[in-house]
């Protein structure tokens, strides 16, 4: 098959040329406004790339016109969150499947539309939902689903992730652009929560600032206290003195649960997953971006 990507020097986009690589799939062309896109060459180094999308734009369609084994099959959009929309209805625009990093839209609402020119143009639109193909949360879910009706355990999630004062100078600092942390650095998290433990039955917010955000979540199987934070002062002690940027912890009823070891190579899994006629959609996503607007 063959792949273009949008967003080529972002932090995430590697993640999808490997994965596309992988795969035994080739990158035709890529786009970004940046141009330190040297990671190309580890991965694609014949792949086109355009500093304008208007040129990629033009490129991608003189690529359909040709014929479907020329023409590019799939978009990979690692582009920054508010430009998600505009990106995947390019990609079913030029008469390809979609495959879009979280958050698919940061306003719920866009969803329907996306939908309705899914079904319209015939290409799908999926969207990266790695945590949902680790084994050992796989393994967690099953375990969930077989317990007895009605019983609700105790989940603390905690997330704090060092980002410096270029974080809130970019895009990822703005709302209206990001969504802010709770749909930047929070999505994922919300996401396996509602997968894990069923749909939202109230939810509290106790703190809300740019750079920190908790609350609780009554779920079905569930009550949740959450803490996201991407504040240097945030970290655990012992992290920080270790050097470490970030630190990660799920508890369910006391029980660790590990969700940040041996996931490598998710996107990989994700790819295979929608290559072979799995992935996962605009209805899986919708879940947790409607929880987090409401948030």
């Amino acid at each position: 098959m063959n792949f273009a990507l949008v967003g080529a020097a972002g932090f995430v986009a590697p993640r999808h040329m490997k994965a596309i690589r992988d795969t035994g799939n080739t990158l035709l062309a890529a786009v970004d406004p940046h141009d330190s896109v040297g990671v190309l060459d580890t991965y694609f180094p014949d792949a086109r790339f355009f500093p304008e999308i208007e040129r990629f734009d033009r490129h991608l369609e003189k690529l359909r016109r040709l014929s479907d084994d020329d023409r590019v099959h799939y978009m990979s959009i690692c582009s920054p969150n508010f430009l998600h929309d505009a990106h995947v209805r390019l990609a079913l625009r030029v008469k390809a499947h979609a495959i879009c990093e979280k958050p698919l839209v940061i306003n719920p609402w866009n969803l329907d539309q996306l939908a309705e020119l899914e079904a319209d143009s015939g290409y799908r639109v999926y969207t990266v939902l790695q945590l949902r193909l680790a084994p050992s949360l796989v393994a967690l879910k099953e375990r969930l689903e077989s317990s007895p009706p009605g019983q609700r355990v105790e989940v603390d999630l905690t997330y704090i992730t060092r980002r410096g004062p270029w974080y809130h100078a970019s895009w990822k600092g703005a709302q209206e652009r990001s969504g802010g942390i709770a749909m930047n650095i929070g999505i994922h998290f919300f996401d396996l929560l509602l997968w894990l433990f069923g749909e939202v039955e109230t939810s509290s917010l106790h703190v809300n600032r740019p750079e920190r955000m908790a609350g609780v979540l009554e779920l079905e199987r569930a009550r949740v206290r959450w803490f996201l934070s991407c504040a240097r002062e945030d970290l655990p002690q012992q992290v920080a003195a270790q050097g470490g940027h970030a630190y990660r912890s799920l508890t369910m009823d006391g029980e660790a649960i590990d969700f940040t070891s041996g996931f490598v190579d998710l996107h990989t899994r994700v790819y295979e997953d929608i290559l072979s006629g799995g992935g996962f959609g605009i209805a899986d996503a919708r879940p947790s971006i409607k929880l987090v607007r409401a948030i």
